[in-house]
């Protein structure tokens, strides 16, 4: 099942638990679907960590955590997604978003003359950020639909693959 794929990776629960850091929590960290690998948490996992990984503040991990929470999704894999926007991937993802909010609001892309340096992005932050953070707000919809329906046909294709196995044995 696709539940000891995820089981290879995921930290005790129970090593967590006890983590003085994250007392605070107190009995909802003991929630068990914050922890279960089952199709609907795994796959709201998925929703919530590609969904905040489009967020572009450092706070991507406590935003995914808190959203896990409200949502009753897997909280280390919703929590282990944000990663893919790490300091390598973060340019091309965000230059991304900036094409797809410019496209999407019907703005034209900068032209020739702009030069893509610190003082130039700062100088224009006013005419980027809009464009920006639309495209964030858009690409992070898409990846988190995405990402929860294509978990939830995964697991079923596998489970009943599985099952067809079993029974043909």
């Amino acid at each position: 099942m696709p539940k000891k794929f995820f089981k290879k990776y995921m930290p005790d629960p129970e090593k967590l638990k006890q983590q003085k850091s994250l007392q605070f929590l107190g009995d909802r960290l003991h929630e068990p679907n914050l922890w279960h690998l089952n199709r609907r948490s795994v796959s709201l996992a998925f929703a919530v960590g590609l969904f905040a990984a489009w967020i572009p503040t450092p706070g991507q991990m406590a935003i995914a955590a808190v959203a896990a929470f409200y949502v009753r999704a897997n909280l280390p894999i919703s929590v282990a997604l944000v990663w893919i926007t790490n300091p390598l991937t973060m340019p091309p993802m965000f230059y991304f978003a900036y094409v797809v909010g410019l496209w999407s609001l019907g703005q034209d892309t900068p032209g020739a003359d702009f030069e893509f340096n610190l003082e130039s992005v700062l100088a224009s932050l006013g005419d980027i950020g809009g464009p920006f953070l639309f495209g964030c707000l858009i690409l992070g919809i898409i990846s988190s639909v995405i990402g929860y329906f294509s978990i939830r046909l995964f697991w079923k294709y596998y489970v009943s693959k599985q099952w067809h196995a079993r029974k043909n044995n």
